[in-house]
């Protein structure tokens, strides 16, 4: 009796804690997404500084940085329990939202940025960027609670 209590006890217990972290769980650090985060980060920074410069003259440039945000999107698309960092990417790419997606996309519209407006939406991307990245390399449950809150996942 004692025996079959223990079995059902621990089966009971046992169960609890794989669908209990089964929730929790997250990917592990990938060296790619964090390396091909930062190159990133540092191409659009650099392009950032230069968006008082007429779009037309920095397209190929513009082009190349669009490809490399469509690319991380895909590879981050499909790395299993990878759900947060895919959102993010993909609201960073987003030329409907306030990242470099959206950034391009007005420069594309205006022709030129002011410096100050540039400036500041570096700010902005650059924060998102750094948070991106912070996530990827520590997994850390802060950084995944800021990322959460952008993505309004709390």
């Amino acid at each position: 009796m004692k025996t079959r209590f223990y079995l059902v006890y621990l089966s009971a217990l046992a169960l609890l804690l794989v669908t209990s972290c089964v929730s929790l769980r997250s990917s592990v650090f990938d060296q790619y997404s964090y390396q091909k985060g930062t190159e990133i980060k540092v191409d659009a920074t650099r392009l950032m500084d230069k968006a008082d410069q007429q779009y037309d003259s920095l397209t190929a440039a513009i082009v190349n940085l669009e490809t490399e945000l469509e690319k991380m999107v895909e590879y981050e698309k499909n790395k299993p329990d990878n759900q947060i960092s895919y959102a993010m990417w993909k609201m960073i790419a987003d030329p409907n939202k306030k990242f470099i997606g959206g950034f391009l996309k007005l420069w594309k519209e205006k022709g030129a940025m002011s410096t100050f407006f540039a400036t500041e939406a570096k700010g902005q991307v650059v924060e998102a960027l750094d948070l991106i990245l912070q996530y990827e390399g520590k997994k850390d449950p802060a950084a995944e609670n800021k990322l959460k809150a952008i993505l309004g996942l709390q």
